[in-house]
């Protein structure tokens, strides 16, 4: 699957999901993005070259699934 995805600069850790989270706009649709990750929730903050890492992770996991409703969850080792 290609699809065009624009990820939004706001990525912050959510306590409800404990899970570092940011937003994309994926075909004119707003997704929350969850990473589930215990080496991501040891960070306070993560930096930049983290976040685009992040990013490509998401990318590629597009290209194996489709997404359902308005949320992904991404489970990390």
């Amino acid at each position: 699957m290609n699809q065009a995805i624009l990820f939004n600069d706001d990525l912050v850790f959510d306590d409800e999901q404990d899970a570092w989270c940011f937003t994309a706009l994926l075909s004119a649709q707003v997704m929350t993005i969850y990473f589930h990750s215990m080496q991501l929730k040891s960070l306070a903050k993560i930096d930049n070259c983290t976040k685009f890492d992040l990013e490509e992770i998401v990318e590629l996991w597009l290209e194996k699934n489709e997404p359902e409703g308005d949320s992904i969850h991404i489970q990390m080792r």
